[in-house]
């Protein structure tokens, strides 16, 4: 179980930070020759769950067995979920997204994400011989966000926001210990800075939909605005500020990292750039002058995502997921007590060669047919707690590998740049690349 209090945390955080955070994981594994350990992390007695029979039986077993469970860290730095649990918030929120993140709903913004994406390249890329992939790729996201959920448009506006979300990034998943300088009090501070800023424009627009000067459709702050829940009762602002915050880290960080990967691989994988070019100039050339991306080619790129779902087995945004036992139960031989919190990991299938034969070779045809075997691929979990931003996060990635590749081709300038996972896997000096532009 490690440490008093601190437990196992600080080598589950470092050997992500080292850029291995399948070792914590495989290391334990070979030494208790099970798909089942012990540990005590960020505080909390847990069980660690390997393996894709550990992913089924957890996200069948959603709401009967097992809950969602947050570090503490995430309930401090979004109080608003302690006047309820987060597992109340959480469902809520899942009852009001579906209409917002379902494929035809989201058919209407691909246009949108498309001209963001050109203005995007546009302002960070063009005219430029180097570039550092990591931080456009979060300004892209960030601004699609921006716009889809609340309607900012104006970069400068959005660009204020950029790095508070940065620091409540990396807070969320800290130990818990509010002293200045920690990454714990700094996300704290940051989320109430951004809390505050969401509350003027959560104020502005009840206004502007009072006097028809918004839409109860633009966005999701309209709907938050607009819509009851079953008792006839209407979010407070604070409770909406908190909603929009949490889907702005969801909505940005993970594809900005999905993003920054692809760009990777295909600087290292000519022959699989070159498909993907293939495939986005014949949707390129079929377009008239000025004319967005649709439906239809998104529907095209399908060699596109399978690279891109290659590059999420292989660097998963999200690393895993924590649950809670909310009744004792046996598992495989093993009890697990009522309250025991329960991690999965993505990386104990993703990197498993029973699940993928030659684990580290980039192969994107394992996405072919009927793709991966079911609970071995979860870069968006499973189950009921499937992300639910899943098509918004292929439809972002395409439109960016769309934009990029029909620009540019590029060289990484460090050849062996380190990975750190912090939360989120992210290369050490952000992927710096040389561009080398298309002739038109």
């Amino acid at each position: 179980m490690g440490l008093p209090f601190i437990g196992e945390s600080l080598e589950f955080l470092s050997t992500g930070r080292k850029g291995y955070p399948e070792k914590f994981i495989y290391d334990r594994i070979a030494k208790n020759s099970s798909q089942v350990f012990k540990t005590s992390l960020l505080g909390e007695s847990a069980a660690v769950f390997c393996g894709a029979a550990c992913n089924k039986f957890l996200f069948s077993n959603e709401n009967k067995l097992v809950n969602a469970w947050w570090p503490d860290s995430v309930n401090k730095i979004f109080p608003s979920s302690l006047q309820t649990s987060s597992k109340e918030e959480a469902k809520k929120m899942r009852a009001m997204l579906p209409g917002f993140l379902k494929p035809e709903a989201l058919q209407r913004y691909i246009g949108i994400m498309d001209g963001i994406a050109q203005r995007h390249f546009e302002s960070g890329w063009d005219n430029k011989q180097e570039v550092t992939v990591f931080p456009l790729a979060k300004r892209f996201t960030f601004w699609l966000a921006c716009r889809l959920f609340m309607s900012i448009e104006d970069p400068d506006h959005v660009a204020k926001f950029a790095e508070p979300f940065n620091l409540i990034a990396c807070g969320i998943i800290s130990i818990p210990i509010d002293l200045p300088g920690t990454p714990f009090n700094s996300g704290i501070k940051a989320s109430n800075f951004i809390r505050k800023e969401l509350r003027a424009i959560i104020k502005q627009r009840r206004i502007d939909l009072a006097e028809n000067r918004a839409s109860p459709t633009q966005d999701i702050l309209s709907h938050m605005l607009l819509t009851s829940d079953g008792n006839g009762q209407y979010m407070n602002e604070l409770d909406i500020a908190d909603k929009i915050l949490g889907l702005l880290i969801g909505g940005h960080d993970t594809a900005s990292a999905a993003i920054t990967f692809v760009v990777k691989y295909l600087a290292e994988l000519p022959e699989v750039y070159n498909e993907v070019y293939k495939e986005q100039m014949e949707i390129a050339k079929s377009k008239a002058p000025g004319e967005l991306l649709n439906w239809e080619d998104i529907q095209k790129m399908r060699y596109s995502w399978n690279v891109a779902c290659e590059v999420m087995r292989l660097a998963p945004p999200l690393q895993g997921a924590f649950r809670e036992a909310i009744t004792d139960f046996v598992f495989s031989g093993f009890s697990i007590p009522k309250g025991w919190k329960l991690y999965w990991s993505t990386h104990s299938t993703h990197r498993n060669p029973e699940c993928f034969p030659e684990p580290e070779k980039f192969d994107p045809s394992r996405f072919e047919g009927k793709g991966p075997a079911p609970y071995t691929y979860v870069p968006f979990g499973g189950g009921p707690r499937m992300c639910p931003g899943k098509e918004y996060a292929r439809l972002e990635i395409l439109v960016f590998m769309h934009n990029v590749v029909k620009r540019f081709k590029w060289e990484k300038l460090l050849k062996n740049e380190k990975i750190i996972v912090d939360p989120m896997p992210i290369p050490a000096k952000g992927l710096p690349v040389r561009l080398y532009p298309h002739k038109a």
